[in-house]
């Protein structure tokens, strides 16, 4: 019952937000395009592979967290960082309405790569947050091996072309329902059990720290073969517990994508499970555990066609940073 409540809370302010958008009622922050906020992303990147705060347009007063931790503009990847990946591992993304810019991309710390999601809110043309998301992927241990489905390293990084293309005027829809969308997709994950709350393309394929892991039938990933909604349908994520403190905090409406937060929790009570068809399946998870996310989802014609995924382990049952208090 619990967990109930808390995802009834979490549906009625996402429907509030949702209304808000639909009526204007996000905030804006001057005027500064899609051209002015991905500039100042770059500064801002820029700035942190120099390990120099002061070289980034940053507001006299900056939140800053990395990994759901707070921390002070300096420190963290700020003092570790040693390059950034090349430009076609890049990915930026805007909402002038709202002042937000975010980025996925690599970078890397003293011979250690990572995946990296940003998001920075731009007022006056000052960052005044910074949200930061990290996957470090240190060397093996030796005799270990990688998870099955992690069959690129982060160099690799190939992000989908569709999320850079703009969705012509037609097959758009609005912010209001691109927020619903993307909180239908958390919906169908949490608890998965074959229902669908959210419209998927027919070949929605998804990407989580630069691994496909859904719609790709060449991949040597079993189960990344079928596509998002097929997963779904199986009731394949049938061991999440919860997906809380969902917020969707930027929306792209000419590439009509949403960029979202949320903490996925593991109860780890369900071990042995049956897939919708009969099938037996085997929870990976063991003991509780929690994964923090920023996860950006490209929608097209109403349906979620393409997803990236930025995600850390955390411990169970993390309160979130940015929404204490809400």
């Amino acid at each position: 019952m619990k967990v109930n409540l808390v995802v009834g809370v979490t549906a009625s302010l996402v429907l509030g937000l949702a209304a808000a958008a639909d009526k204007g009622g996000v905030r804006t922050s001057g005027a500064c395009a899609r051209e002015c906020l991905e500039g100042i992303a770059r500064k801002y990147l820029e700035a942190l592979v120099q390990r120099n705060p002061s070289a980034a347009p940053l507001a006299d007063h900056v939140k800053y967290t990395e990994n759901n931790v707070e921390l002070l503009l300096g420190d963290g990847l700020w003092g570790t960082i040693t390059s950034k990946g090349p430009p076609p591992t890049e990915l930026l993304f805007a909402d002038p309405q709202a002042g937000q810019v975010g980025f996925f991309g690599i970078v890397e710390e003293h011979g250690v790569p990572g995946y990296l999601g940003v998001r920075l809110k731009v007022e006056d043309r000052k960052i005044t947050e910074i949200e930061t998301v990290v996957n470090r992927i240190p060397p093996l241990s030796p005799g270990a091996s990688p998870p099955p489905y992690a069959t690129r390293q982060p160099k690799e990084l190939q992000h989908f072309p569709a999320m850079t293309e703009a969705v012509p005027p037609d097959e758009r829809v609005s912010r209001g329902r691109l927020i619903d969308i993307a909180n239908g997709y958390f919906s169908t994950l949490q608890q998965n059990d074959g229902q669908l709350f959210a419209p998927f393309a027919d070949d929605c394929t998804r990407l989580e720290n630069g691994n496909i892991t859904a719609g790709d039938p060449n991949s040597n990933y079993v189960p990344a073969r079928i596509t998002c909604a097929e997963q779904f349908k199986k009731g394949a994520y049938r061991f999440d517990s919860a997906l809380r403190e969902r917020g969707f905090m930027l929306v792209d409406e000419e590439r009509q994508l949403v960029l979202t937060r949320g903490f996925l929790d593991h109860n780890a009570v369900l071990t042995d499970f049956k897939l919708t068809d009969g099938t037996p399946a085997v929870s990976s998870f063991k003991t509780p555990s929690t994964l923090c996310l920023l996860e950006l989802f490209k929608i097209r014609g109403g349906k979620i066609s393409r997803v990236e995924t930025v995600y850390i382990n955390v411990p169970y049952h993390m309160p979130g940073v940015w929404t204490k208090g809400e």
